[in-house]
């Protein structure tokens, strides 16, 4: 969820709200219920966390066992009958 920057037009007082981006906006200021108004900011880097991406999953060099050497079969030669006459 983003962070959301929020200052107080009666009092000053600046905040920071962690809200979906669905919600609406904070309107009142929780020091002294007066107006605040929604600053806007340049935001922070993406994060990934958890499983499931580049780094965490290949760093380790795990592979798959079906990526193993394959072990090639031979093939016989196939015998070629003569004709006969």
């Amino acid at each position: 969820m983003p962070s959301y920057d929020y200052i107080c037009k009666k009092c000053g007082h600046t905040f920071e709200l962690f809200q979906s981006m669905s919600d609406s906006p904070r309107k009142t200021c929780p020091v002294c219920k007066g107006v605040v108004r929604r600053l806007v900011s340049g935001g922070s880097g993406l994060i990934f966390k958890g499983s499931g991406f580049y780094l965490t999953d290949y760093k380790n060099g795990k592979k798959d066992p079906k990526d193993k050497k394959e072990t090639k079969k031979k093939e016989t030669p196939k015998k070629i009958k003569k004709e006969q006459n």
